[in-house]
């Protein structure tokens, strides 16, 4: 081999190399769908134009697409799986396996090319399996060209037609949508009804439908004055005879990885925009309980987007949608559909909640399948305080507290100690509970950035949220992701907190064993470690005279402790070590009591050895 020959390969072998070593490339996809809607019969037909980019450094010969209506068939595994968990959701229960023909939901594909030849496919179940007919190169991209048609079902979970509410169409997970491969490999996970994860891209769509029926939903708009229903002050253009009594709704929306929309011949239509020109839609039906209290919405909800924007990171669109619509709340990109029969205080704070998932969900693109508690438990975070921030400016009910996740610290030690708590490595789909899932993404995921604040300092929490979006926006980070930003705003490691949070069920249980003299003007402070946790402590000594002094007492594995604001710091905690000593130069006498945790920074499954009184 020659010399140059030599320096060529090597360079060709470096830029392979750093290419394949890189688990942070993003695939790519931008659809673009046409939809002919009957609302006769709920059902459509619908072409899909998808070109899919393989950033990645893996040659493909196979693609997949979730087929999310077929769940919702008798025998389905979302079916089953609701027919036999231990506690069901009470949404769905039987319900599937009672629907009536017309009342399922599928997704039929009649044609399927990939650069213009025909592949070989099957639908399993929610999962379509393609086989490409010539794989796709890294870097390279594919172009699929579909033909379906599908019915609506019933609502029962999330999608669906005339919801408890009366509200007729909710249109999620209503197309067939590429799943995501990343460093991971494919995720094609059958629909039961958890968690999503999806592709990032642009949507092109458009929706034909009867021109009495008002659409909201993800994207922009296109065609605003040939629509009407209150999105221009322009009159409505009147009907081309040649297209029926239909009217086509044309939106586009970029860089996201979902498209949901909702329709109704009642809707009611309010807008607000934002001083940075952000324009935020309302979709209602008006009832006596809605006309009184979605109006109230937009002003609340401007001061939730100061907020969030504030201590999150900026909301990257120009346009944010509240549709009345679905059977709870649900999130998904520019939009959350949300029942909407409920007292302000409710409908405020499923507002705030879906809206929050944008950050850590629509703009992280977490696999919240893997993940949940990345983006319900950090969402759950963000809406707690938030709400109360909306209490404190006088916008809600109720007053202030300075720590609005108490009530999640006491409920989530009364789970662990119930026995009933799984890890939350646990595959979404594969909890053993529904209880178990919930409190596991929904609280444990809360708690894991609360508990954070106890152990790197608030202030560093704070700064490391931003920092954490500005750097994972569009990038479907993890949970190592997340900790990495920690570690570098605090300076202090927290591979061992992540551990025990995610991989285990272990519990935090510290008490004060003795306080005892230790000769002249000395006193010993004894110190219990009943649980596996290991945590760094803070505690309070109070005196009779009516004085404090708080010490903090850090972990070894910690490398490190987080800003004492006054707090006195004592020496390192060996996590193997059951009991901790430290001596104060005060005499045994001054002391009335010693407090652990005082500000209930952890979750303390026992408090009742966390004060210890001295006895007269």
């Amino acid at each position: 081999m020659t010399r140059i020959s030599f320096i060529l390969t090597l360079l060709i072998f470096i830029s392979v190399q750093t290419f394949a070593q890189s688990d942070r490339w993003q695939q790519r996809i931008s659809y673009q769908m046409d939809i002919d809607f009957d609302v006769k019969t709920h059902r459509f037909d619908g072409t899909q134009r998808a070109v899919y980019l393989n950033n990645s450094p893996d040659v493909l010969d196979k693609v997949f697409y979730h087929l999310y209506f077929n769940a919702f068939q008798p025998g389905s595994m979302m079916d089953i799986r609701s027919q036999n968990i231990t506690d069901p959701d009470g949404r769905v229960r039987d319900r599937i396996g009672n629907l009536k023909d017309d009342e399922i939901g599928y997704h039929k594909i009649t044609s399927l090319k990939c650069n213009g030849e025909d592949v070989e496919y099957e639908v399993v179940g929610t999962i379509l399996e393609v086989q490409l007919n010539t794989p796709i190169q890294p870097g390279e991209s594919a172009e699929f060209e579909m033909e379906f048609n599908s019915q609506v079902p019933v609502q029962i979970r999330r999608n669906g037609r005339h919801n408890r509410e009366g509200i007729d169409y909710s249109m999620a997970q209503w197309y067939p949508k590429m799943c995501e491969y990343d460093y991971q490999g494919w995720h094609a996970n059958p629909y039961i009804g958890r968690e999503f994860y999806g592709v990032w891209g642009d949507f092109d769509v458009k929706i034909n439908i009867h021109k009495d029926w008002t659409i909201g939903g993800t994207g922009y708009l296109q065609n605003k004055e040939e629509i009407g229903h209150g999105y221009a002050q322009t009159e409505m253009k009147k009907i081309d005879p040649k297209k029926g009594d239909k009217h086509t709704w044309h939106f586009k929306a970029y860089n996201v990885h979902d498209f949901m929309w909702a329709a109704d011949p009642e809707y009611k239509h309010i807008e607000k925009k934002r001083p940075n020109g952000a324009v935020i839609h309302y979709f209602y039906k008006e009832t006596e309980r809605t006309k009184e209290n979605w109006p109230q919405l937009p002003d609340i909800m401007d001061e939730a987007f100061n907020f969030i924007e504030e201590h999150y990171g900026a909301y990257p669109y120009k346009q944010y949608t509240f549709i009345q619509g679905g059977d709870g709340g649900m999130e998904y990109p520019m939009g959350t559909l949300i029942t909407g029969e409920r007292s302000l205080g409710s409908l405020v704070g499923v507002s705030v909640h879906e809206l929050m998932h944008n950050w850590y969900q629509m703009l992280m693109g977490t696999n919240e399948s893997l993940y949940p508690w990345m983006d319900e438990g950090f969402t759950s975070y963000a809406s707690a305080e938030t709400m109360n921030h909306l209490r404190k400016k006088g916008l809600l009910r109720g007053n202030y507290r300075e720590n609005p996740h108490e009530g999640t610290f006491n409920s989530f030690a009364r789970f662990q100690l119930s026995g009933y708590e799984e890890a939350i490595s646990t595959h979404s789909d594969h909890y053993t509970t529904n209880s178990a899932y919930g409190v596991g993404a929904y609280t444990k995921g809360s708690i894991f950035i609360q508990q954070l604040k106890h152990i790197i300092g608030k202030e560093n929490v704070d700064a490391g949220l931003l920092k954490y979006y500005d750097e994972w926006k569009f990038k479907h980070p993890n949970a190592n992701d997340f900790v990495r930003v920690m570690e570098k705003q605090s300076g202090i490691e927290l591979d061992w907190y992540k551990e025990y949070m995610v991989n285990t069920t272990h519990m935090i249980d510290y008490g004060v064993k003795s306080i005892e003299s230790a000769g002249s003007n000395k006193t010993a402070i004894s110190l219990e470690k009943h649980g596996k946790f290991p945590m760094p402590l803070d505690v309070q000594v109070v005196f009779k005279d009516g004085s404090t002094k708080m010490y903090n007492i850090p972990l070894r594995i910690m490398r490190g402790h987080k800003p004492l604001n006054g707090a006195i710091l004592l020496d390192d905690w060996p996590w193997t070590h059951p009991g901790y000593t430290f001596e104060l130069d005060v005499d045994v006498s001054t002391i009335e009591n010693v407090i652990l945790d005082p500000n209930m920074g952890m979750v303390d499954v026992n408090r009742d050895n966390n004060n210890y009184v001295i006895k007269p």
